[in-house]
């Protein structure tokens, strides 16, 4: 009997090693993985150059605390600047820690500017993590279900709605943020129209608000370009990161800029472990790799590959409601609940998800290569074909 706490509806395997876009398990069955962890394992399994930093950097030095300058920090702080044009970074260990940061910055900057009720404006849909703001932040009642009473100051709003968004400007004078995916992961692989976030640039330039899009999933070059975001030519106040900056080894970043940099000083916010030498060395090296091998452009090319595939195996099956996304992120809807496809594509030897019980979510590894691709595709179809004929 395992003593971990039963929070997870773990799928029966687990892996000894793997290498590239490929997992294996102690009986030597490869798996093709399509989900990298769930976006973080961009550079997949046992890259060479990323193994090679780790375990020097162990070697060196593993942590010091923020009490003192921390080298590798400073560095990645200045790279993830110049490859957005922002102005500063607060490091933690996670997505959700980094959202946390960016929630008290907006509620931070709302007293400064003498709005201490300061109120942000979130998606449907949306996913921001499991701490209990970034979960009142959230947009699935499932996940908030049982841990009332939670964090006030979030107005939700429908995703993609440029009319709901002015409803809530003329009605709430509190409004400090706007804070969205540019592209749902958990909520579905739902993509934000460019023009809609364009808009929200311009109305929080005329209205002093500041700007946040959560790149937690979408970010390090997942969609085609380091950021989401860019696809719709802005920049925004702030951004969050997480999950593929350090292939693995736990990092997340607050990113800001103009209105939002200099909010926090000194004893406003902290992380014993946020930033440390070891992380900041694997966030440094993931960068320099994507840049080095070109996995944006491959990011781009193999994601439009699948969605063709699959748009070919698809084209008019009945169930099947919709295929969306941008890069390496995929979204397959049905017309029906499909959980159990996961269990089935295990047994295929392929690894995916289900987000919004009805949405197959693909997530591989940034190295993926045509030949993986087109595999990826042909070990899904059947399975989508058969389930749906059931």
């Amino acid at each position: 009997m395992s003593h971990l706490m039963n929070t997870y509806s773990r799928l029966p395997v687990a892996f000894t090693h793997g290498k590239g876009a490929w997992l294996y398990d102690a009986d030597g069955n490869a798996y093709l993985d399509a989900l990298a962890g769930i976006a973080v394992n961009g550079l997949g399994h046992g890259h060479p150059r990323l193994v090679k930093a780790i375990a020097d950097q162990a070697g060196k030095l593993i942590h010091t605390s923020n009490v003192y300058r921390i080298r590798e920090q400073e560095q990645l702080a200045d790279r993830i600047c110049a490859l957005t044009g922002m102005d500063e970074v607060f490091f933690a260990n996670s997505g959700s820690e980094a959202n946390e940061g960016a929630l008290k910055l907006v509620r931070f900057r709302g007293h400064q500017r003498g709005n201490p009720e300061a109120q942000t404006i979130v998606m449907e849909h949306a996913w921001h993590g499991r701490t209990l703001a970034t979960l009142a932040a959230t947009g699935s009642d499932k996940a908030r279900k049982g841990f009332d009473p939670l964090p006030s100051g979030f107005i939700r709003v429908p995703y993609n709605d440029v009319a709901a968004i002015e409803r809530v400007a003329a009605a709430d004078q509190r409004v400090q943020a706007i804070w969205l995916e540019v592209l749902q992961g958990e909520g579905g692989i739902r993509v934000a129209d460019r023009d809609y976030v364009r808009t929200l640039r311009r109305w929080c330039d005329e209205r002093g608000w500041l700007l946040m899009i959560d790149e937690v999933q979408s970010g390090i070059g997942r969609t085609g370009k380091w950021f989401g975001y860019q696809w719709a030519d802005i920049r925004p106040d702030v951004i969050t990161i997480a999950k593929g900056l350090g292939s693995g080894v736990p990092i997340g970043a607050v990113v800001a800029r103009g209105p939002a940099a200099g909010v926090l000083g000194p004893g406003n916010h902290g992380s014993t472990f946020g930033g440390g030498p070891l992380a900041c060395r694997a966030g440094l090296e993931t960068l320099a790799i994507i840049e080095d091998e070109q996995l944006m452009a491959n990011a781009a090319a193999q994601g439009e590959r699948m969605r063709a595939g699959f748009a070919r195996e698809f084209g008019g099956l009945p169930g099947v409601a919709a295929i969306r996304g941008q890069g390496l992120m995929i979204g397959i809807e049905l017309d029906r609940p499909c959980g159990d496809l996961a269990r089935r594509a295990l047994d295929a030897r392929l690894l995916i998800n289900v987000t919004q019980e009805r949405v197959i979510r693909l997530l591989p590894p940034l190295v993926i290569n045509a030949a993986e691709a087109d595999q990826i595709v042909a070990r899904l179809a059947p399975l989508v074909r058969d389930f749906l004929a059931a």
